[in-house]
């Protein structure tokens, strides 16, 4: 098949709504944090050919096609290849919007972090305390199933063991989030409360029941009242328990578990295993918005915000970290970056600002369960904030022994 490019340089005019009635801020928690590495000055321009040939890799990699978003103080940037339908053969569109997977995580933490801020929540009473009776372990806190520490295993492990036979099972399935609890805790645990980081969808849907618990209302109106009417969100919807993605969209694409056997259309699906864990729909634009928008304060308190992004390590080369429903990448050039990735059937994400808000990248590819293709993907992060690498001089080194890596991205899904 012929690969579509297509190339498209616009300046950002659009400035960000900002939230009206915000909530006070909580406490701090004084929580073991890693601190962050000076934040180098978006001065540097991202460097575009970097972000397309990331792009090319994960088509070379497996996907369909791919697409990125760079916005800045120089404007907006996108670039995109290939396909969003193979049927019809439409070259992938940076307006079409998509299934964001993960990155619904950060949106559910904003939530439930407002509510927070207004003295509803209290981070680290029990989860019993809200839902009584829902968890076998009084230990097991609200700041755990943000920060993934709350040793309650991760039901998609099981769900998705064989990928395609998994995904039809559930395709059209409905699920109440009690039956999606019970599915974890049919499991073994994965550790002791509050010891170590195992990432679980299992922690935010029980935020989604916290959020519908406390509120009184759908997780979807607690999106729509408190983040996408304030951010004029006008592309991002909640549209579980229904199918479709709303408009232009991509077509999303699903390898089976076995090489060489074709991709399996994936667009339509409830998302229902998933729900306040990745049951969003965006595009990259709006995207860029929310992330932008959140790390410059428009929709938490300063306090809570410094709260969210109090981050521990992840990963054994300290460049990826997690706070509360939020990811830092520490990038080569030393800048810091927060957001989400996203994987749900047939859609890989990549969400990331700045922590001022001045530069943000948004990447997706119409695949999944394919890790050379997600990691892939997640290389036009070091081009989109990094820049052009620097030439070595004649006669030196091509880098510092000293230098930072580039982080460690994901070489499997996670859900």
């Amino acid at each position: 098949m012929l690969l579509t490019l297509r190339r498209r340089l616009a300046l950002s005019t659009t400035a960000l709504a900002v939230v009206a009635g915000v909530v006070p801020a909580a406490t701090a928690h004084a929580a073991p944090a890693a601190p962050a590495p000076v934040v180098r000055a978006t001065e540097t321009a991202p460097d575009m050919e970097g972000v397309l040939a990331a792009l090319q890799k994960t088509l070379t990699a497996g996907a369909p096609g791919a697409m990125a978003r760079v916005s800045g103080p120089g404007g907006v940037q996108t670039e995109s290849l290939g396909v969003r339908d193979k049927v019809t053969g439409e070259a992938m569109d940076p307006q079409a919007r998509f299934r964001i997977g993960s990155v619904t995580k950060t949106f559910s933490a904003v939530v439930l972090l407002q509510l927070v801020s207004d003295g509803r929540v209290n981070l680290d009473a029990p989860v019993v305390q809200y839902l009584p009776g829902l968890l076998p372990d009084e230990r097991i806190t609200v700041r755990h199933l943000l920060t993934h520490r709350s040793g309650l295993s991760d039901y998609t492990n099981a769900m998705f063991a064989n990928t395609v036979p998994g995904f039809e099972s559930v395709r059209n399935r409905v699920f109440s989030y009690q039956e999606l609890v019970d599915l974890s805790l049919a499991e073994p645990r994965t550790g002791q409360p509050g010891v170590a980081y195992q990432y679980s969808n299992t922690n935010f849907a029980v935020v989604g029941m916290l959020i519908e618990k406390i509120t009184g209302r759908p997780v979807a109106t607690e999106y729509e009242r408190r983040i996408i009417k304030p951010l004029r969100l006008r592309n991002t919807f909640y549209v579980h328990p229904g199918t479709q993605i709303p408009g232009l969209h991509v077509r999303g694409y699903l390898h089976e578990d076995q090489s060489g056997l074709p991709q399996v259309d994936s667009t339509e699906q409830t998302a229902s295993w998933a729900q306040s864990a990745g049951a969003m729909i965006s595009t990259t634009a709006d995207l860029s918005t929310f992330v932008s928008g959140l790390t410059r304060g428009l929709l938490l308190r300063p306090a809570m915000l410094e709260e969210m992004l109090t981050m521990t390590p992840v990963n054994t080369a300290n460049t990826r970290f997690y706070g509360l429903g939020v990811r830092r990448y520490d990038l080569s050039c030393g800048t810091s970056i927060y957001g989400h990735t996203g994987t749900v059937q047939g859609f890989y994400t990549y969400a990331f600002s700045t922590r001022d808000g001045k530069r943000t990248l948004t990447a997706m590819a119409n695949t999944s369960n394919r890790g050379s293709a997600n990691t892939a993907l997640g290389e036009t992060l070091e081009s989109a904030f990094c820049g052009k690498p620097p030439v070595p001089a004649a006669g030196t080194r091509s880098a510092s022994p000293t230098a930072p890596a580039a982080p460690e991205l994901p070489q499997r899904d996670e859900y």
